[in-house]
């Protein structure tokens, strides 16, 4: 019987984590989590759990710096050297060999925390793919359960000291020198979409060719790191990839990953899951926060929105671009770096007026559909009707909208050429009711001219 469990105050505590701030820890291992809430404590003079809990509750800001005491966010850049460049040279070669030109190379970091690894990871797909090729083809989801560490992440900036681990070619050009530190590539760190995730409860991205989680499980539960191993499992492709931290080793009890480096920590899929370990995948009910409640539903929507013939793609109530299908990027000729984009900025803004959209939506919080919208591009004249649905959170906040575009082109063409042939009908038509009656006209004549004929005779 573990500590926690003959600690009623320690359970307490933890339950109102949960269920107040958002941080289940219940799959974190108990006794490292003792130590890190005492360590919290002792800085703040408090002795035990309940009077924490008590501070706790008359301090909501105090959540936060503890989830940022309890969660260790220790990365860098080009940690354990050796493993990156077999990735480099053994690893992404392979996943790239393996898809089509045409087909997205889709990567999860699992567990980002600061964001360094993220960025090494983009710099070593863009120097094997080149800059052009990575916008078009690769989409990068980082995910992380600390807010803070995401959004230092998503600002992409590092001191002197945190960036020494970076070749100096890799550092120049993809660095700029500022006064608040080395800044990553704006152009590449906007094609990421950041999003707080919870490995242990949430449901995983889906379709992923090679997910990152490195030195994340040791902190885990042995129970809790089986159920995040049948989410990657799940989350990866067939062809997929796991890359995990030198200090981790799998210990599922099937072998629903097989090592192809073990020195390196990196696995593919092994056995395949039963309806047991389905089951866990099963996302729990309970309240979080996230940075973008939008962006944590994105796995949902891509399950949706690939099943879909139409061109899709979801907008925040901010007008930003979240997520697209296939089909979208093919009709709109979007990209990677387009995804966080305000929309009025992109091709589509030609199309739709977001700000009247959520206005609208706002106002009446019901579906709507515009009708055979005229696109005028360098291609053509496209007409869309386009679906908006609204996407509300729990308490009915207008989170942003779903829009769906279905080209009627063809149909309002044919539209078209049916109202000319209609007309050209009506016009015939007319012309021969006139040639009728001028023939009838003349038949007539023809007949008084004989009868006045026979009559001279």
């Amino acid at each position: 019987m573990s500590t926690s469990e003959v600690n009623p105050e320690f359970e307490a505590l933890l339950h109102y984590l949960k269920q107040n701030c958002g941080y289940d820890l219940t799959g974190y291992k108990p006794d490292s989590l003792m130590r890190r809430l005492q360590r919290r404590m002792q800085q703040l003079g408090i002795e035990n759990y309940t009077s924490y809990l008590q501070y706790l509750q008359s301090h909501p800001q105090e959540c936060a710096l503890l989830l940022d005491t309890i969660l260790i966010n220790f990365s860098g850049f080009f940690r354990d050297r050796n493993a990156w460049d077999y990735l480099a040279n053994t690893i992404i070669p392979q996943i790239i060999t393996s898809k089509q030109p045409h087909e997205r190379i889709r990567v999860w970091s699992a567990g980002c925390a600061s964001g360094q690894e993220v960025y090494t990871l983009v710099m070593l797909l863009v120097e094997i793919l080149g800059i052009e090729q990575y916008l078009q083809r690769v989409q990068f989801f980082a995910t992380d359960i600390d807010e803070v560490a995401l959004k230092q992440a998503q600002q992409g900036i590092y001191n002197e000291n945190e960036v020494a681990d970076i070749p100096t070619q890799l550092l120049s050009k993809y660095f700029e020198q500022t006064e608040q530190g080395y800044v990553f590539c704006p152009q590449l760190r906007r094609s990421i979409i950041f999003g707080r995730h919870n490995l242990a409860f949430d449901a995983p991205m889906s379709k992923i060719d090679l997910l990152v989680c490195r030195n994340v499980l040791i902190y885990f539960k042995r129970e809790t790191q089986a159920s995040i191993l049948v989410r990657f499992h799940f989350a990866l492709t067939d062809k997929g990839f796991l890359f995990l931290g030198n200090s981790e080793s799998l210990i599922n009890d099937r072998q629903i990953f097989i090592p192809v480096s073990l020195k390196h920590r990196i696995y593919t899929k092994g056995e395949k899951l039963g309806l047991d370990e389905h089951l866990l995948i099963r996302p729990q009910s309970y309240n979080h926060k996230v940075i973008d409640p939008l962006t944590n539903k994105i796995h949902t929507w891509e399950s949706a929105f690939k099943t879909s013939p139409f061109a899709q793609l979801a907008v925040s109530y901010s007008g930003c671009l979240i997520v697209a299908n296939e089909q979208a990027y093919a009709l709109f000729g979007l990209t990677n770096s387009n995804i966080g984009a305000l929309v009025r900025d992109l091709e589509i803004g030609q199309v739709v007026n977001s700000w009247t959209l959520m206005k609208q939506l706002n106002r009446d919080r019901h579906p709507f559909s515009l009708k055979n919208i005229k696109w005028v591009n360098d291609n053509g004249t496209t007409y869309l009707d386009i679906h908006i649905t609204p996407i509300l959170d729990p308490e009915g906040k207008l989170l942003g909208a779903n829009l769906t575009f279905i080209d009627v082109t063809q149909y309002i063409y044919l539209k078209d050429e049916i109202e000319r042939l209609n007309s050209t009908l009506a016009r015939v038509t007319q012309e021969l009711y006139l040639t009728k009656e001028v023939l009838n006209l003349t038949k007539q004549e023809l007949n008084n001219t004989q009868k006045a004929s026979k009559n001279i005779h």
